[in-house]
Order: structure tokens, then C-alpha cells, then sequence
């Protein structure tokens, strides 16, 4: 009976991991639609409120460039994310304390697949973009949460400034 029961509850759990599968594979926008929720740093935008484009480069160096950008409230965003590395690399926006308690949730598992409009997955040498509106006056934050990156430094800043 024991062996059964640990044979269930290790089945359960790697299908759980499985449905939270990172690997290489990039996630597909669009194919199912996001919830749009509001966030303490913004709202998902929609294409066309696009007011600018903005390119974030990541590098294995473990750094975003620009690692720092200003836009005026209300503004809608598309960042468009280009991984200039030989690994998968990921932008999301969030507050320190989100992000920290992410990567947490990321060390446990790392392969863990989420699929939110404030996130973007770019795989080695591929782009990646979302659009985002910042409704909320405020400083945020941006960073890579796959493991040894976010601890490596690769982080950046949103600064949101009032119209």
C-alpha cells in the first residue's frame, strides 16, 4: 500500500513539473489569450495603444542593455528582447519583492513554464516582445529570474514618471 501510494504522489508530481516545463521552448503569445490584470507596475497593453518601442539586448554576460528605462505614465510599451546569448534568457517586469519571491519559486523549479503578459521567454539567439502599459506612477523593476542569472546581476529598472 505504501509503495502505491508513493508511486501515485510521484506521478502527481512529475506531471505537476512537466506542466511547468521551461526548457528551450519559448512560449507561444497569442495562442491562448492572457488575462489582462492589473499589476502594482502596470497593465498589459494592447498593440495598438503602442506608443514606442523600446529593444532590450540580453547577453550570457548576464546583463540587460538598456538596463534602465524612463517612460511617462500611461505610456503603452513594446519592448522587443533580444537574446544575444547561447542560452535562454527572460524579461520580466514586476517589484522587487514579486521578483524575489519568483526567483525563489524558480530555484525550487527551474523549469517551471508561466506564461503571463509581463514576461517574456527568448530562447539563445531568438526575439522575443510584450507590450505593456504603465498606468502607475512608480520605480519597478525588471529582471532574469532563471537560475544564477537573477543572482548574477541581470536586473534592470523601470522608472515611471507622472505626465
Amino acid at each position: 500500500m505504501q509503495i502505491t501510494k508513493t508511486l501515485i504522489v510521484s506521478a502527481m508530481l512529475a506531471a505537476s513539473a512537466a506542466s511547468f516545463a521551461h526548457g528551450e521552448k519559448e512560449h507561444a503569445k497569442g495562442a491562448v489569450p492572457m488575462k489582462m490584470e492589473q499589476k502594482e507596475w502596470g497593465i498589459g497593453g494592447h498593440s495598438n495603444a503602442v506608443k514606442r518601442t523600446v529593444e532590450i539586448r540580453m547577453t550570457d554576460n548576464m546583463r540587460f542593455t538598456p538596463d534602465l528605462v524612463e517612460v511617462k505614465q500611461g505610456e503603452t510599451i513594446r519592448f522587443v528582447h533580444v537574446n544575444g546569448g547561447k542560452v535562454m534568457h527572460e524579461f520580466v517586469l514586476g517589484t522587487k519583492k514579486e521578483l524575489d519571491e519568483h526567483a525563489a519559486l524558480m530555484k525550487k523549479f527551474p523549469n517551471m513554464e508561466h506564461d503571463e503578459p509581463y514576461m517574456a521567454h527568448v530562447g539563445a539567439g531568438k526575439k522575443g516582445e510584450i507590450v505593456w502599459n504603465f498606468n502607475k506612477v512608480g520605480e519597478f523593476d525588471f529582471a532574469c529570474l532563471l537560475p544564477g542569472h537573477y543572482e548574477a546581476g541581470m536586473v534592470g529598472k523601470i522608472k515611471v514618471v507622472a505626465k
